[in-house]
């Protein structure tokens, strides 16, 4: 199955960015994926989130869900994006990510479970985190993908949770903040999370001058498929259950641990 990756900062400005995501969709589509997996936050980004961030947040059927649900229909490809959600009475939103299929219909959402308190950033103060519940997956010819966002990356057990129930492919829609040594933590983080779990992991960035970009997809060896740098763009790369079989009688890790992973 091929996937792309997409990246691009996104603004405080939905029409421009969905503009953005219909240009990159069409990309994706005219490249031959199957699958196009946007940002963290790629609906509406703030540097620094205040009540406008709150204000901008929609239903996961809202105006810019059904603008994008379109661009899936009249490409015929999967899309997977990140956008704010809102929770009826609460002055927090759900930082959410939206999966719909080649028809536009809703394949799922995943809410993302661990906030970026760290840094010296507090997520927490605009979103709450999400419930735990069953992971998100949908297939795409034949391959099972699941989802977890940016700084859910540092928790391997968020990831060990969602191989469990069966996904061949992990994307991560991220918006990496830069600083110091983050771009290192990225790609360290990235390849671990695909060779301990002998998974493919499909990262797509938001890119600088907030976010590190960097986009990548890695094989269950930890060899990076596609990449992309700093600059806004599209990256396409094959994915393949026959390389993960391949790869898991090489090196049987999931089946020889002794841990299993129990919410809290």
């Amino acid at each position: 199955m091929r996937l792309a990756l997409a990246q691009f900062s996104a603004e405080a400005d939905k029409e421009a960015n969905l503009k953005v995501i219909d240009e990159l969709t069409a990309a994706a589509a005219d490249g031959g994926a199957r699958l196009v997996i946007f940002p963290e936050v790629a609906m509406f980004t703030q540097r620094t989130p205040d009540e406008q961030f709150i204000a901008a947040a929609e239903p996961v059927d809202g105006p810019f869900a059904t603008a994008v649900a379109e661009l899936a229909r009249q490409h015929g490809i999967s899309l997977l994006y990140g956008g704010s959600e809102t929770v009826p009475g609460e002055d927090r939103v759900f930082n959410t990510l939206v999966a719909l299929g080649p028809d536009g219909n809703l394949l799922g959402t995943y809410r993302k479970l661990h906030l970026y308190d760290a840094f010296g950033f507090r997520e927490s103060d605009q979103v709450r985190p999400g419930d735990h519940a069953d992971p998100l997956l949908f297939i795409v010819e034949g391959v099972t993908v699941s989802a977890l966002t940016c700084y859910d990356l540092r928790f391997p057990e968020a990831f060990r949770k969602v191989v469990d129930a069966g996904a061949q492919v992990v994307a991560l829609p991220a918006a990496w903040m830069a600083g110091p040594r983050k771009e290192a933590h990225w790609d360290t983080l990235v390849r671990a999370r695909a060779i301990e779990n002998t998974v493919y992991l499909a990262a797509a960035g938001q890119t600088p001058p907030l976010c590190c970009g960097n986009s990548m997809l890695v094989d269950p060896m930890g060899v990076a498929v596609s990449a992309l740098g700093e600059a806004p763009g599209i990256t396409f790369g094959d994915v393949s259950a026959d390389r993960i079989e391949a790869v898991r009688a090489k090196n049987p890790a999931l089946a020889n641990r002794r841990f299993t992973v129990v919410p809290r």
